[in-house]
């Protein structure tokens, strides 16, 4: 149970509606009990031949020493000495309907309380899930496959409602059922009782084995699933280059033999899951039709047991096959459903390893300069930066040169944390930027990628995220710094305009300079511009260098270039290779250096 400590943990702060929830059931499983306990006074009324006030009611309780069960019974007798047999059929009628209605009004009652309290333990889950999602950092996601991470947000939340949270109410319900039965049984006949206690353990001995291998089936379902979203993913995305290469069959071909794998398995979890449920009836049926046999035997043997008594323990007994036929449906779920949790539980319990500092300080306004002193950064053993030293000052430009995989990127997304240092420090005004708030450090920065980043939403939304009280002259403000305003007007709706899903309404000029002036509109004092212009044709590079140009004024930016072109007038360029700092100066003087940064001017100049 311990992989269920979760769920139970959502439950926790409900207790009193737990309570209501068991008193409920209680109540519902008291009446029902009792209204079966009512077929043995109907089938002693209706089956003596004796006249009314020769009947000697004493007899109903022979097997039972309930208080209700007297106390009815003294009823009876009453009735059955003063108005006859018809009368007190209708009593025992209406006592019947009265208690029926009672077990259903207590049984509603139950479900009103539980059914939201299992919504919100679902919508908890999803929430933490979400909310890990958004904290992990940068890292994490290098390491994961964004379909797998799809597949524990939503098939296996899914399957944690329908297996485990869906028989929540199976778990109090079902066993109380079944003990309170088991109680009236033992004082309507202890023998018959002992029978069936002898071989209950034997029935759900054969059960246990059926499902233990649920869970490993469905943690092969899980993977199967999250590889089959991925490829879908990556389909959706490559549709271009799956169409120009005439990779039709080969991805056709990939995605079908993950679907059927994926069939295979979810069969071979159908075959165990469903064969429990039949055969707990079957072995039901099988130990009512021995029960049947040894009741029997005892009734006409006189061996303390009348058949009155004897009827109304069958229509007891029958009052438990249904919870326990649940019970060992929902143990099957809930083995399904412990590898869905399993795989949730894997991102929950993935540490954070960059958090917001609880008792971090404020970084109101930034107003000196960003320091990287011995910085060290390293994933997995891996050494991505090693020895970083330097300055930012408050208002300059410094450019990060270097082939690919020489650290550029990372040393940029250490000043925003999205990663942290494994060696040295990072300080902003001379405080190590673990000490401030994490909001308040991002609050200062901006930045714009290499890939646009957009969401499918309006253009004015997707220009003011994060501002969220930014007006329209502003978002317009915005949009003229970023040379966007132009073609912005021109569409049918303007600024109200929806960009589709990542922006695919727009050329690749067109969602640059939109996240441009997203960042324009934030006017933070601190820019990262991640080869902003790489991926463009030349008019759309122009467009968007003057707008990064604009935007840069009066700001202190950290560019990564990949067209050196952009950044002959940088403040400092920094040349790195394999995450070492192996030149640095103007344009000019790493020129005359005739070093590394040359060899790579040159190279683009002969392009």
């Amino acid at each position: 149970m311990k992989q269920y400590s979760r769920i139970f943990r959502y439950i926790g702060p409900f207790k009193g509606k737990i309570f209501l929830y068991f008193l409920f059931t209680l109540l519902s499983i008291v009446f029902s009990i009792v209204s079966i306990g009512m077929l043995m006074p109907f089938l002693q009324v209706i089956f003596t031949d004796t006249r009314p006030e020769c009947i000697d009611c004493n007899q109903l309780t022979k097997t039972s020493s309930n208080f209700l069960i007297q106390s009815i019974n003294d009823f009876l007798k009453q009735s059955l000495n003063t108005r006859g047999k018809i009368p007190t059929l209708g009593f025992i009628c209406f006592f019947l309907i009265g208690f029926i209605i009672l077990k259903n009004l207590f049984l509603y009652l139950s479900l009103y309380i539980l059914n939201p309290l299992k919504n919100r333990v679902v919508n908890q889950l999803r929430e933490d899930l979400y909310d890990k999602v958004l904290r992990l950092p940068i890292g994490f996601f290098n390491e994961k496959r964004k379909g797998d991470l799809m597949s524990r947000m939503t098939n296996d939340v899914n399957e944690v409602e329908g297996s485990v949270v869906g028989t929540l109410e199976g778990w109090i319900r079902d066993p109380l059922t079944i003990i309170i039965t088991l109680t009236a049984l033992l004082l309507i006949s202890y023998q018959l009782t002992l029978f069936i206690l002898a071989i209950i353990p034997v029935l759900g001995l054969v059960i246990g084995r059926i499902t233990r291998s649920l869970k490993r089936h469905s943690q092969d379902v899980a993977h199967k699933y999250g590889e089959t979203l991925s490829t879908l993913d990556e389909t959706l995305g490559g549709l271009r280059v799956i169409k120009a290469f005439n990779v039709e069959k080969i991805l056709r071909a990939k995605f079908f033999k993950g679907n059927s794998e994926l069939l295979h398995s979810k069969n071979k979890i159908s075959y165990r899951r469903d064969l429990a449920s039949p055969l707990s009836e079957v072995m039901g049926v099988a130990l009512f039709t021995a029960l049947l046999y040894y009741g029997g035997v005892l009734v006409l043997n006189n061996q303390f047991l009348q058949a009155s008594a004897f009827l109304m323990f069958l229509g007891v007994f029958y009052n438990i096959i249904a919870p326990a036929k649940a019970l060992s449906t929902s143990f099957s779920n809930m083995r399904k459903g412990a590898a869905a949790i399993g795989r949730i539980e894997e991102i929950l319990n993935t540490p954070v390893t960059v958090d917001d500092n609880p008792n971090g300080k404020l970084l109101p306004v930034f107003s000196d300069r960003i320091e990287f002193r011995q910085v060290q950064f390293a994933y997995e053993d891996v050494v991505i930066l090693d020895d970083i030293n330097l300055t930012v000052g408050k208002g300059k430009t410094i450019a990060l040169v270097g082939s690919s995989g020489a650290g550029k990127s990372t040393l940029a997304d250490l000043v925003p944390r999205f990663h942290d240092v494994t060696g040295g420090e990072v300080l902003i005004d001379g405080v190590n930027i673990k000490d401030y708030s994490l909001t308040s450090v991002r609050h200062l920065m901006s930045i714009v990628t290499q890939e646009p980043i957009l969401f499918n939403d309006t253009i004015a939304n997707n220009i003011a995220l994060g501002q969220t009280g930014a007006t329209r002259e502003q978002i317009e403000a915005a949009a003229k710094i970023a040379n966007a305003h132009e073609f912005i007007i021109k569409k049918e709706e303007g600024y109200n305009s929806n960009i589709g899903d990542r922006g695919s309404k727009l050329s690749g000029g067109e969602r640059q300079r939109l996240t441009i002036a997203r960042a324009v509109l934030k006017n933070p004092p601190i820019l990262i511009l991640d080869e902003a212009t790489s991926s463009l044709d030349t008019e759309s590079e122009r467009l968007v260098q003057d707008a990064i140009n604009n935007m840069m004024q009066n700001r202190t930016s950290i560019v990564i270039a990949h067209r050196l072109s952009t950044i002959r007038h940088a403040d400092e360029i920094v040349v790195l290779q394999k995450g070492r700092i192996v030149e640095r100066g103007n344009h000019e003087a790493l020129m005359e250096q005739n070093g590394f940064y040359r060899k790579l001017v040159e190279m683009q100049e002969v392009r």
